[in-house]
């Protein structure tokens, strides 16, 4: 079943009176994890679609994604193939798919399988799957993983291509976007990349970025957590079944989808 649940998040709270904004000429809207959740992904472009159309003031619409597209669930390969598809519809200014830390494990172990094979450890071996390439024995060794490697490039085709050319770090206005938060005591132009990926920094503890808004995802939780600072819209899809958006514009609205 398809629901919306649209909640205005500005709070009663004199920390939220002047939030960063994304640009005036922008509607953002920021999905979370999708985890190889094909159905959830349907959902939530129906929604968003449907949100585009009810407004009438001259902003246009954008979409960003924040990254883990594949692994865990069993629908890796069919979500690559909508992202790909969505960046082309026209009803959108624009389209910005984020490298989650999911991909990157991928792209290491393709880069180097002996060495990041800790990937099929955590979700990889869905992907396999999904892509109709064997796994490795469970006693495999480095020649194993190279023909799993093989494969997998032969199946992913220009997926390939499509995540080497994910972004790590967007802005609109004052905020930023980043599959897991940025590090507080770096500059936004030199991110180091176990933070915008892993969460490999002080960010969730900190104050945040002075006069920046940081929309995330990576910190799968049973409800989004919006705060003036940051907002994480990873509600866990690939096991509870809602994915998680939120729209930017002069404020900000959650989408959800439901089981």
């Amino acid at each position: 079943m398809v629901s919306l649940f649209r909640q205005l998040v500005r709070a009663e709270d004199p920390a939220y009176d002047d939030l960063p904004l994304v640009d005036a000429g922008e509607r953002i809207y920021a999905i979370g994890d999708i985890h190889g959740r094909i159905d959830v992904l349907y959902q939530m472009i129906e929604l968003i679609v449907e949100d585009v159309e009810r407004c009438t003031d001259t902003r246009e619409p954008r979409l960003i994604f924040l990254g883990d597209y594949i692994d865990r669930g069993d629908n890796s390969r069919q979500v690559i193939d909508a992202l790909t598809m969505i960046e082309k519809e026209l009803v959108f200014e624009g389209v910005d798919c984020l490298l989650g830390n999911h991909e990157a494990a991928l792209l290491a172990f393709i880069d180097n399988p002996s060495q990041a094979h800790s990937w099929l450890r955590f979700g990889g071996m869905q992907t396999l799957a999904s892509y109709s390439v064997a796994p490795p024995s469970p006693q495999f060794g480095a020649h194993e993983l190279v023909s799993v490697r093989d494969a997998l490039v032969d199946g992913l085709g220009p997926h390939l291509q499509f995540l080497r050319a994910c972004k790590t770090v967007v802005e609109s206005g004052d905020v930023i976007f980043a599959h897991a938060g940025l590090d507080p005591d770096s500059p936004i132009t030199e991110q180091p990349q176990d933070a915008v990926l892993w969460g490999r920094s002080g960010f969730l503890d900190s104050g945040g970025i002075p006069g920046k808004r940081v929309v995330h995802g990576h910190y799968d939780g049973p409800e989004p957590v919006v705060l003036p600072h940051r907002v994480c819209v990873d509600t866990g899809a690939y096991y509870t079944g809602r994915l998680t958006a939120i729209r930017l514009d002069d404020d900000a609205t959650l989408l959800t989808t439901t089981p």
